[in-house]
């Protein structure tokens, strides 16, 4: 089983193929002057581009995990979800209240993807 690393850094690759899946790591928006609601487009716009990158699309989305450093974000957060998914396809989702590596992310999301 081949295993394909897309846009490796120092610590983590972006996106990886295996056995027909794909996983994210965390995506963080990198604009963080936005609102969450703007922060999650970006992040969802980020998203679509590594699905495309390894062949697949959010139609094919199985899992999300969400983190939000504050749970009463999640309201405003569904606001650019919903529109993303448009009630299509939906995945299984965790929407986890975490402390975030910047306190000035308000969202961070990760997606498994079938191919």
């Amino acid at each position: 089983m081949p295993i394909i690393r897309h846009e490796p850094s120092k610590i983590l690759s972006k996106v990886v193929e295996a056995n027909n899946f794909v996983y994210t790591a965390g995506v963080v928006p990198e604009d963080l002057s936005k609102d969450v609601k703007g922060q999650t487009a970006d992040v969802l716009k980020e998203i679509d581009r590594l699905l495309k990158l390894c062949g697949t699309d959010k139609s094919h989305v199985i899992s999300a995990t969400i983190w939000v450093p504050d749970i009463r974000l999640r309201e405003q957060m569904n606001e650019a979800w919903n529109a993303w998914t448009e009630g299509k396809n939906l995945p299984g989702r965790a929407c986890i209240e975490a402390k975030l590596a910047d306190p000035r992310i308000l969202v961070e999301i990760a997606v498994i993807a079938a191919k």
